[in-house]
């Protein structure tokens, strides 16, 4: 029960201090979902579990007669509704089954002096009773750690029916025996519990906690700290990083710490912070990524300004004169990484780059002919309407010539503000 919770735990699993730059909330809504969720799917499974075989030996009036219960699987489930809670203290879950009855069915062997003898039983275990707590942590590679502290199973009775061989026989000596049976089925109960916790915690251990993003970035997501579990809600704290695959270097600056807002009507809430963002950016411009060559084949035909001489001539009358009727390119670079700033309700990203246009000579040649500086600020808001929009708009653009081959020109594009 507690593996499903704990699973979309293991894709979010460093350094100690760190501030995160991404927030993972699960509040006690979302854990009640994972709980029906995870109810549903071990009840899908438990037709495919099979069970270890059973042996031992009980004193009848003929004498001792040794047993072993064989190919025992699952024919039915009455799974009650479970209850699982946070834990501040030790940080983790609580998970609580009771009154869990099950009936099995498979074949029993026996032996008596120089009898063996066989058959099939059908068997019914009533008012099973599991509680167990599982620690919640994070080894020192940023990996999330579950561990069980604690299990406490009890069964309340077993009824079993044996059918074939010498079954006739044993059938009336089975209030003596079942308690045994009770008995080795309810000390096998926490150590089957503690083994898949520990199974999971070998894969949460194998798991990678960064993402290849595509060929240039890895996103990094290891734990900055062990979950933080409150009465209702529990947080995730992760380092949220970008790097550059080929070369991965620390951005100059730091994920400053945010709080996420208290929504206990959601079921799981992310949140992110610039840091995330800007250290994508960072990547790419360290990786010397963010630039664009852009020649006229790439200008809509449609356009009224095309990249050559003749038609930038109109608002540069020397570059006509000096250049005439040849096509033009720009190279188009960042000059710093954009940087990204989230508010509550947009995102605003500032880019500086430089445009570098060049005339192109008869033999290829470029001869470069003037620089601008350009700094931009783009807004961006995200709203619902049946789906997630986005909006994107300039709020913020200006033109500077930085240096020109062919005179002084004004560049015409105003100051949007």
């Amino acid at each position: 029960m507690l593996l499903s919770v704990t699973v979309v735990l293991s894709l979010l699993s460093c350094v100690c201090g760190e501030n995160p730059a991404v927030q993972v909330v699960l509040t006690n809504k979302g854990l009640q979902y994972g709980k029906h969720a995870a109810a549903d799917w071990i009840q899908e499974r438990l037709s495919t579990i099979t069970f270890p075989d059973i042996t031992g030996s009980v004193h009848i009036v003929f004498g001792d007669v040794d047993y072993t219960l064989t190919g025992i699987t699952i024919v039915k489930c009455d799974l009650p509704e479970p209850s699982v809670e946070f834990l501040q203290n030790p940080p983790g879950f609580k998970t609580t089954i009771s009154d869990l009855s099950i009936a099995i069915t498979g074949g029993w062997r026996t032996h008596f002096g120089l009898i063996n003898d066989g058959g099939t039983f059908d068997m019914a275990i009533f008012n099973v009773d599991v509680t167990s707590v599982v620690q919640l942590g994070k080894e020192a590679d940023g990996h999330l750690s579950v561990s069980s502290i604690s299990c406490d199973a009890q069964v309340g009775d077993v009824d079993i029916e044996f059918h074939g061989g010498a079954s006739f026989i044993f059938q009336p000596f089975v209030e003596h025996f079942k308690g045994r049976i009770r008995d080795e089925i309810q000390k096998r109960l926490c150590p089957g519990v503690e083994e898949n916790i520990e199974s999971f915690e070998n894969l949460l251990h194998v798991m990678n906690v960064s993402v290849d993003v595509n060929e240039v970035l890895s996103l990094a997501l290891p734990l900055t700290d062990i979950p933080i579990i409150g009465a209702s809600s529990m947080n995730v704290g992760l380092k949220g990083e970008f790097y550059n695959i080929k070369a991965p270097v620390e951005p100059p600056f730091e994920a400053q710490p945010f709080t996420m807002p208290d929504k206990p009507s959601y079921m799981l809430s992310v949140g992110m912070s610039d840091f995330t963002l800007n250290s994508a950016s960072y990547a790419y411009f360290s990786a010397k990524l963010l630039q664009l060559l852009i020649n006229d084949s790439m200008i809509p035909a449609i356009s009224p300004v095309h990249l050559n001489t003749t038609s930038l001539g109109k608002f540069i009358p020397k570059l006509a004169e000096m250049y005439p009727d040849m096509l033009m390119s720009v190279l188009v670079y960042a000059q710093e990484a954009p940087k990204f700033s989230i508010q509550p309700d947009a995102v605003n990203v500032t880019i500086k780059a430089v445009a570098k246009a060049s005339v192109i000579l008869p033999n290829g040649t470029q001869i470069p002919v003037f620089t601008i500086n350009v700094v931009s600020t783009f807004v961006c808001w995200t709203f619902a309407v049946l789906t997630i929009l986005s909006l994107g708009l300039i709020s913020n653009l200006t033109l500077t010539l930085a240096s020109s081959e062919v005179g002084t020109f004004k560049v015409n594009v105003p100051k949007i503000k």
